[in-house]
C-alpha cells in the first residue's frame, strides 16, 4: 500500500474539508492552486506553514464565491480616497475583509465582504503606463497578484492574505461596514482645495467671457494631468530608490 507525499495528502484533505464546508468545487480548486504556487516559491511544508487541514479549512470555509458571481449574503460598500491615502486605507480594509472588485467610473472601489469567516485581502498600487503595464504584470502574477481596477496611470492588485499569512489570512468575526465612504488625507484636502480654486477661477473666467468653452476645458484637463504626472513621478521616483538601496 502507497502513501501520499505530505503535500498532496494535505491538500486533499483541505479539499475535502472545503468542499464538506459547502465551497464550490471550482473555489476550491483555485485556492488549492493559490496556496500550492505559494508554497512551491517558500518550500515550507504545508501544516508548517498553514497549519492542520482540517482547522484551516474551518477558517477558511466561509470564503464567498469567485470574483465577479452573484452572492446575496454578501456585503457590499463603496468609498474612495486620494491618492495619498488609498494604499494605507486599502490595507486597514482589506485587513476587515474587504475584497476590490472593480473601480467604478469615478475612482470609488466597489467591495464586497463574504459571510461568515471572510479573508482578509493585501493590496498593492502601481504606475502601469505605457510600457511599465506589461513589466508590472509579468512581475505581480505569478506571485498571485490579481488586477482589480484602474484609475488615470495607475493599476491596483489584490490577493487573499492566507496565500502569505496562512490561518492569519482568515477573519473571523469582521466589524460592522463602515459608514464613511470618503477618505482624504492632509495632502489630499490641500490638491482638492486648490483644485476648487483652480477650476472656481476657470469658471469665473468663462462667465465674465475671459475664457471660451475651448478655454475652460483645456484648464481642467491640462490641471488634472499635471496631478496625474506628478504623483505617477513621485511613484516611479520611490521605487527607483528603493531599487537602489543596497541589500542588507
Amino acid at each position: 500500500m502507497t502513501t501520499e507525499p505530505g503535500p498532496t495528502a494535505y491538500f486533499t484533505a483541505l479539499a475535502g474539508a472545503l468542499r464538506a464546508a459547502g465551497v464550490p468545487a471550482d473555489q476550491v480548486a483555485a485556492t488549492v492552486d493559490d496556496l500550492r504556487g505559494h508554497l512551491a516559491g517558500t518550500g515550507t511544508d504545508p501544516e508548517e506553514e498553514f497549519g492542520p487541514a482540517a482547522e484551516f479549512a474551518a477558517r477558511l470555509g466561509g470564503i464567498g464565491p469567485l470574483p465577479g458571481e452573484p452572492d446575496e449574503r454578501a456585503e457590499t460598500w463603496t468609498w474612495t480616497a486620494d491618492l495619498f491615502n488609498d494604499r494605507r486605507m486599502l490595507a486597514l480594509h482589506g485587513d476587515q475583509g474587504w475584497e476590490v472588485e472593480s473601480l467604478d467610473p469615478l475612482g470609488r472601489f466597489v467591495c464586497r465582504r463574504a459571510p461568515g469567516a471572510a479573508l482578509r485581502w493585501e493590496y498593492r498600487r502601481e504606475v502601469i503606463a505605457g510600457r511599465r503595464r506589461a513589466r508590472v504584470l509579468d512581475e505581480l502574477l505569478p506571485e498571485g497578484w490579481e488586477p482589480c481596477g484602474e484609475w488615470l496611470v495607475y493599476g491596483y492588485f489584490k490577493r487573499p492574505r492566507a496565500a502569505t499569512a496562512g490561518p492569519a489570512g482568515a477573519l473571523g468575526t469582521p466589524p460592522a461596514a463602515p459608514r464613511r465612504r470618503l477618505y482624504l488625507s492632509r495632502k489630499g484636502k490641500v490638491a482638492l482645495a486648490l483644485w476648487v480654486l483652480l477650476v472656481g477661477g476657470a469658471m469665473t473666467a468663462f462667465l465674465v467671457g475671459a475664457l471660451g468653452t475651448p478655454g475652460l476645458a483645456v484648464v481642467i484637463g491640462l490641471g488634472s494631468a499635471l496631478s496625474a504626472a506628478f504623483t505617477a513621478n513621485l511613484e516611479t521616483s520611490r521605487g527607483r530608490a528603493a531599487a537602489d538601496e543596497p541589500k542588507a
